[in-house]
């Protein structure tokens, strides 16, 4: 059966073509390492580095150029820390904790010949551990049970709760004036139309017809007419044919 850290796959975080191993002489005090008291010029080993990881552990492998056979490899658990460390005169310069299979370690010292590669071993190193921390977080708050008081939203017993819908009332709209155009007038009260102002004509002659009927239309015309205009005020000896031809004018004789 495999076991938890064989199951878990190997993933590549950066991989640097060319890499130089020195042997460093042991620490004899607490003081910082410095590159310069390595031989920078005589590396005792060049070979290809790759940073790896599994899991939470990452790892940094030494392996020749042309096989791509194991020539070292540090365990790394948390960085910074003692599995690599970087060195107080040189950005470009580091050491390493390398491990074998039986768990002897030795400490070696590593450089590149271009800046840019041991900074981007610096940032790889941090990446991964951030995540790792990120991880753990994660697993924490899904095993911890969650202490925080929870909003209780339901109904109590016996409680009831009341809606109000209104209803909305259409708001009558009034119909636009046209600006142009002649509108209808609207009828006088009372619904009747008063008669045109009577015009005593002058200009043209009215010859009365004769025979009794002709007069009786005329007297029925008058009576009609009574309302909207007053008798006139006449003597007492006038008699009724005569009010009736007072208004006309005299026919001259041709």
């Amino acid at each position: 059966m495999a076991t938890e850290g064989q199951s878990e796959y190997e993933s590549v975080l950066c991989v640097k073509p060319e890499v130089n191993v020195y042997r460093i002489p042991p620490r004899a005090s607490n003081r910082a390492i410095r590159a310069a008291d390595w031989k920078l010029d005589s590396p005792d080993w060049t070979g290809r580095m790759r940073l790896t990881a599994r899991g939470k552990v990452a790892y940094v492998k030494l392996e020749d150029k042309i096989s791509g056979e194991l020539f070292a490899q540090a365990p790394v658990t948390e960085f910074p820390g003692i599995a690599v460390e970087t060195v107080s005169d040189s950005s470009r310069y580091f050491v390493l904790r390398i491990q074998d299979d039986s768990g002897r370690s030795a400490f070696i010292g590593i450089g590149f010949g271009d800046r840019c590669d041991a900074f981007d071993l610096n940032v790889a190193l941090q990446d991964h551990f951030k995540w790792v921390k990120q991880e753990s977080e994660f697993s924490k708050q899904a095993q911890a049970p969650d202490s925080t008081p929870k909003l209780d939203l339901g109904f109590k017993e016996g409680q009831t709760i009341t809606l109000n819908i209104g209803q909305s009332k259409k708001k009558d709209r009034t119909r636009p004036q046209s600006s142009g155009g002649l509108g209808l007038l609207p009828p006088p009260p009372g619904g009747k139309i008063a008669p045109p102002p009577s015009s005593r004509s002058t200009n043209h002659a009215v010859q009365p017809s004769a025979g009794g009927s002709d007069t009786a239309t005329l007297l029925d015309l008058d009576c009609s007419n009574s309302n909207s205009a007053p008798p006139s005020n006449t003597s007492s000896t006038t008699t009724p044919s005569a009010d009736l031809w007072s208004d006309f004018d005299p026919v001259s004789p041709k």
